[in-house]
Formats: structure tokens, sequence, C-alpha cells
């Protein structure tokens, strides 16, 4: 049961950050823009 719900989760966090990023440089560009708020915070 637990596994279910773990995969069914894994599952929908990959294809949401799939729908989110439609290129590999759109990729590029998320990892980035983390990187910059990361930074500015610390």
């Amino acid at each position: 049961m637990v596994r279910k719900l773990l995969t069914m989760f894994g599952i929908g966090v990959f294809a949401l950050t799939a729908s989110a990023c439609n290129t590999i440089d759109g990729a590029g560009e998320d990892i980035e823009s983390v990187g910059d708020e990361i930074d500015e915070e610390i």
C-alpha cells in the first residue's frame, strides 16, 4: 500500500516536472533560477 502510494507520488512529481520544462534548455533555466534564489536567501 505504501509502496503504491510512493510510486504514484513519484510519477506525479515526474509528470509535473516534465511538463514544466519542455526542453533541456528550459530545465537548465529552471535549475539556474532555483540556484539564484538559494544564493539570495543565504
